[in-house]
């Protein structure tokens, strides 16, 4: 698959209410271009894909917004909305916050939000200049569903 593909894979996918398969997604994954750690600093606005997969429920229920990356040392993985919709980090849920690394995963560097308190890595790569498509790695009983990993998106707010 090439980068145009992908691209319009991406937006079919991201657009399906159901059945989106994690092996689709694997593929879009693999044409996409990497991204440096210090290149996504700012606000994002996050969505998933309709995997099925258990963590869309949990961050459904817990108001998740997106992400903020203040600095490679400042990520806020759960920037959530509260009763009021005033937005706010949710550092009980995510045991804390997260910085930014640049790490291999699938054979390529690219950036990744390593979490404070959990073993959890959430790899990015770039769909275009204001999309992130990323993918949640970790201990596998903590991020796996089914053997699948879950699969989100994030664009700049």
């Amino acid at each position: 698959m090439n980068l145009d593909d992908a691209r319009t894979a991406f937006t079919r996918l991201r657009g399906s209410e159901s059945g989106v398969s994690p092996a689709e997604l694997d593929e879009v994954w693999a044409a996409l271009e990497t991204v440096a750690a210090e290149e996504i600093l700012g606000e994002w606005k996050g969505d998933d894909f309709a995997t099925g997969h258990r963590l869309h429920e949990k961050l459904f229920a817990s108001r998740w917004y997106g992400k903020t990356f203040n600095s490679v040392e400042d990520a806020k993985p759960l920037i959530c909305r509260d009763e009021d919709g005033n937005l706010y980090s949710d550092v009980k849920s995510g045991n804390g916050e997260a910085s930014l690394w640049n790490i291999e995963f699938r054979g390529e560097v690219t950036a990744t939000m390593v979490y404070d308190g959990a073993p959890i890595f959430d790899h990015f790569k770039k769909v275009d200049d204001s999309t992130l498509m990323g993918i949640m790695n970790g201990k596998s009983a903590l991020v796996l569903d089914g053997g699948q990993h879950y699969y989100f998106l994030l664009e700049r707010a």
